[in-house]
Formats: C-alpha cells, structure tokens, sequence
C-alpha cells in the first residue's frame, strides 16, 4: 500500500462540545477498522469482479445456457463463490464490530454526554421534541447499518446514546472521507449551490432525515441570515444534533421532531430548499412518495428540490454493478435499499407534482478536508480517491406563469 493511500488516523476527527471521547483502545480500535474498510474496498474489493468473470459467470452459463438476467441471479450465483462469501463475511464484520466499539465508548460515558447535552439543550427553543411522533414502523423494525436500537434508541429515557454512536463512528466507516467533522455531504451542498446560484439566499431551509445534524450544520453557516429547519423521527438523534451544532456556536437551526410524511404545521410555499442527504434508500415504498409529494407542497415557487443518493439502477448500470451496489440491501441492515435505487426518481418527482422541464440531475463530491488530505507540493488537492461522491437528483420549481 502506497503512503498516500494510508487512511488517516482516528485521532484527525475534531472534537465539538459533545463529542465522545476514545480512550486508546477505543481509538485504536476505530483506527483498525478505518484500514479494515479500506482494504476491503480498494484491495479485496475488485477480487469480487475477477470471480464473476472467471468463475460464476462461466458457471452460470453453462448450467443455465445463458448470462444472468438481473442483479438477483448474480447474487445468488455469488454468494455460492467462497471468495465473495469471505469478503462478504469480513465487510459484515467490519460494520458489526464499528457499532460495538462506538456503542462501548459512548455507554461508558454516556452520564458526561447527557450531562453536556443538556446543558446545551435545555432552556432553548431551537429543539422541539414531541412525544406523539412515532418511529415509522418500517424503520422500527430494524436496527439500520447494524447500530443498536437505530437512530432512535435510547439506553434510558431522555438520552444521546443513539446519535453519540452515530458520530463517533463515520469516520472510521467513510475513511476520513467526509472530514473532520464528518460534515463532506453539507460542505459539499454549499459548494454546489455557490457554484450553481452565487447569488442565491433561500429564506428557510429544510433538511429531511437530518439524524446528527452534520450535513445541515454547513448550511446553516453558509447562510447565517437562513432560517434552517432540521427534521428527524429519532428523538435522541436529535438531541444529539442540536446540542453538537450549539456546542460549535451555530444557532439559526432549529432541530424538529417530525415526520416529513406530514409535513402540515407548515404552510404550502414555506421553504425556499428542501432537500435529503442518504435518506431516500432508508424510506419504504409506500412513505417515499408520500414524502416526496408533501416537500413539493412546501416548496416555494423558484425553490429547490435536493436529493443526495447513490446512482439509481438503469439500463446502463451493468448488471454485476447494480449486484455489489445492492450488498448492502442484504448485508447492512438497508431492506430499502435494493427497490429505491431500482425506482426512476424522475418519475416520483413528476409524480409528486413537479414538470419534466424543471428536473436535472448532477454529481455532487464532498470537499476535500485538506487538514486530513494535504495539499501536494504542486498545489492540488490530494483525496486520494476518499472523498464521497454522490448523485444528485433536484428540481428547481417554476414561479407562476413560468
């Protein structure tokens, strides 16, 4: 492995007021699977390709007399294959063991986190908590990427557990890849929308499923004078979220526990950008569209629609690339995640109210955190291939008459 290619160490994270502190061997730990995830990745990875080619596919053919017809029969041609069944046994692993060290480190803890919670928490009207907002049944039943209890559990009544788990462990998931702050998707949008709209000040913001806050956090500080609304069901996420952006001196958000399926405390035309960050593929079929028409509702005319995600399944997405997308469907705790990414997002955006004309997409790649990734003696940025990307599926919405 090359020096560059040497993810950074756990200890490059920054520290906010309510940041769970690692012990040694909590950080060495988190540092382990850091180069775990990156060797299964960037080493191991391919090797999944080079057993299809020369050992399913040729197998498959001859017993059926022709090549898969969907990402389905390579998944279940694949996980007869001992290479794939291994890598797939390490990368479960990976993830099983990244929830169990950051749960360990914040139980241990979790009477100093809660007590700096509420400190930051209590007596300030930009956290509204209410008790009536169910956990959708269909994220109820699972604990998504493998984390205990999902963004909504609680080791006791009123606590952080959930989205102190949630933060201390990105970075040894992603790399580094998403910052410091573990905020690249909000760094990202700011960038984009700089370059899109230089002039553009919404008047309010709202970012859907916002679980620690990480990602409206750079919005909010990009646009001080902006009113930003972050939502989520998960009440300890969200207490998690607001004291984390009060603890590094950003007050315009206000944290909100809603769900975007009713949207109805806020009047039609009330948000100038709504949008999502790797929220759509954890929605069931029948809540996305839902979602999907009441943000419509809510934006003004000439806002923006903004949906972050992982590039949808099409007809040019070869097959044996929709099947190692869809790993994590049957491997991570994302039973969403296969029949989102099949869907035609276009469509459920006509669908929810908007024209063909006022649809685009584009690629959004989070910035590059140069405190982590320095940049080269010849000035350019060094990534090193880190940094996450994503697809971009928006709509700006037509004034009247337009």
């Amino acid at each position: 492995m090359k020096r560059e290619d040497i993810p950074p160490p756990y200890t490059a994270v920054s520290r906010h007021g309510v940041f769970p502190n690692p012990r040694h061997d909590e950080a060495a730990r988190f540092n382990f699977l850091t180069h775990l995830n990156k060797y299964l990745a960037g080493t191991l990875g391919p090797g999944n390709a080079i057993a299809y080619e020369r050992r399913v596919l040729p197998a498959f053919a001859e017993e059926h007399g022709r090549a898969p017809k969907d990402r389905f029969e390579i998944r279940e041609a694949m996980n007869r294959d001992p290479y794939h069944r291994f890598w797939s046994a390490l990368k479960r692993n990976s993830m099983e063991m990244r929830q169990q060290n950051g749960r360990a480190m914040v139980l241990r803890q979790l009477d100093e986190l809660d007590a700096k919670a509420r400190q930051y928490n209590e007596g300030r009207d930009t956290l509204e908590l209410d008790p009536s907002i169910e956990v959708p049944h269909y994220q109820a039943q699972v604990d998504i990427h493998c984390m205990p209890g999902s963004y909504h559990g609680e080791e006791r009544p009123g606590d952080v557990s959930a989205g102190a788990n949630y933060d201390c462990g990105i970075f040894a998931t992603t790399g580094g890849g998403l910052g410091a702050l573990n905020d690249g998707g909000g760094q990202a949008l700011v960038e984009w929308i700089r370059r899109e709209r230089p002039d553009w000040t919404p008047r309010r913001i709202l970012d859907v499923g916002c679980t620690v806050g990480h990602n409206a956090v750079p919005l909010a500080e990009a646009f001080p004078e902006t009113e930003v609304i972050a939502i989520d069901t998960a009440a300890p996420s969200l207490r998690y979220a607001h004291a984390r952006a009060q603890s590094m001196g950003v007050h315009n958000i206000r944290f909100v526990q809603a769900n975007a399926e009713d949207l109805s405390r806020w009047p039609d035309g009330h948000f100038d950008w709504v949008q999502t960050t790797m929220f759509l593929h954890e929605l069931s079929g029948k809540a996305l569209p839902r979602i999907m028409g009441e943000l419509y509702r809510v934006l003004a005319p000439g806002g923006l629609m903004l949906h972050l995600e992982q590039p949808q399944y099409s007809e040019d997405m070869p097959l044996y690339e929709q099947f190692i997308r869809d790993w994590d469907a049957f491997n991570n705790n994302e039973p969403f995640w296969s029949a989102m990414h099949a869907l035609d997002l276009k469509t459920v955006m006509l669908e929810s109210g908007f024209s063909q004309d006022e649809l685009f997409t584009t690629g959004v790649t989070a910035v590059v955190d140069e405190a982590i990734f320095p940049k080269s003696k010849l000035g350019g940025a060094e990534d090193h291939g880190r940094a996450a990307a994503w697809h971009a599926y928006g709509a700006w919405k037509k004034e009247p008459g337009q």
